[in-house]
């Protein structure tokens, strides 16, 4: 049975009504259904607009969180060709909650050229026994170091790096802080503000805290329509507000952390669409997006001489959040 959200109940009930009466039509051929076939098909696409359409903050919280959303490898899969994943940070081991490795970017689908590029991720896993592996897409400070190690081989050659965000946060556990949690983030973000290729983030479900912020610095920040980036989640936010899980829909407004809240902030650069419904309806069109969206990207930066492409983009995180005063004092 597919997982279902609590707000798609009515539109499946109706669609389930729906083949009902298809059914019906079929197996008896002497009565003509079509009319009210006709006006229920209206109605469920009707409704699925009106669902769609009006989505909530939280309610995107949840689609970004969909355990049939594509993850990481997934979009490795079909955006790219000859992936070769890299493991280990050299310092303590291999991190599966967070993947990565050359790979040749399939460019020329969208209108643009095959380039080899870096490609990592944050990764949760499809059972059980991924999860556990992977620590559902929670890495732990090897992770980060990985992630750097990858970041600066791509640099050594002159290669561009695309990183994928999708994680409810770094890994909280005791050996994580054990090993340098903290310091493992901040020397990314450092390396990253430094790095004299192009840096293409791609927010493809859910970007809590530093843990997505590790591989979160670049030039081009897209993200997709259903996905949402916050420094907490909202669960977490509403704990320590409201000392209670059940005002998460409240923390999900006072967050803002919707792509159209967050480009209108400046925060992100693009928002890409996603199939009515979510990515997982239609994960081919979502990826043919997110390809096309990266292609652009890649296309524009290239152009850009180094010292321009880090002078734009620690003016671009310089300018998040700033306030001008004379604003707030009127």
């Amino acid at each position: 049975m597919a997982y279902l959200l609590e707000f798609e109940k009515p539109l499946v009930d109706l669609e389930d009504k729906l083949r009902e009466l298809r059914a019906f039509q079929a197996e008896d051929g002497t009565v003509d259904l079509s009319e009210q076939i006709g006006a229920l098909e209206l109605r469920v696409e009707t409704l699925r607009s009106t669902i769609y359409r009006s989505l909530t903050r939280w309610q995107r919280v949840q689609l970004a969180r969909h355990p049939d959303r594509p993850y990481t490898l997934d979009y490795v899969g079909a955006l790219t060709s000859n992936f070769r994943e890299l493991h280990g940070d050299r310092l303590f081991g291999d991190d599966r909650a967070l993947v990565g490795g050359f790979a040749t970017f399939e460019g020329q689908r969208y209108g643009s050229t095959n380039r080899t590029v870096m490609i990592l991720g944050h990764q949760k896993g499809r059972d059980t026994k991924q999860r556990k592996e992977r620590r559902f897409g929670m890495p732990n400070p090897e992770g980060y170091r990985k992630a750097k190690r990858l970041m600066e081989m791509a640099a050594k050659f002159g290669k561009p790096i695309i990183t994928l965000l999708d994680t409810p946060g770094a890994y909280p556990g005791l050996e994580a802080e054990e090993r340098g949690q903290a310091e493992a983030i901040a020397r990314n973000l450092l390396v990253m503000a430094r790095l004299p290729v192009p840096v293409i983030v791609v927010v493809i479900g859910e970007g809590a805290s530093g843990g997505a912020l590790g591989i979160g610095v670049g030039d081009r920040i897209l993200m997709l329509e259903n996905a949402w980036y916050s420094v907490i989640s909202p669960e977490s936010c509403s704990s320590i507000l409201w000392r209670s899980w059940d005002y998460k829909e409240d923390a999900a407004r006072a967050l803002k952390l919707t792509a159209t809240d967050l480009i209108q902030h400046g925060v992100i650069d693009e928002i890409v669409s996603e199939p009515t419904g979510g990515a997982h309806k239609n994960p081919k069109q979502t990826f043919e997006a997110v390809g096309a969206a990266i292609a652009s990207s890649l296309d524009e930066l290239s152009t850009l001489p180094k010292e321009k492409l880090l002078d734009e983009r620690l003016a671009k995180f310089d300018a998040m959040g700033a306030v001008d005063e004379h604003l707030v004092e009127a």
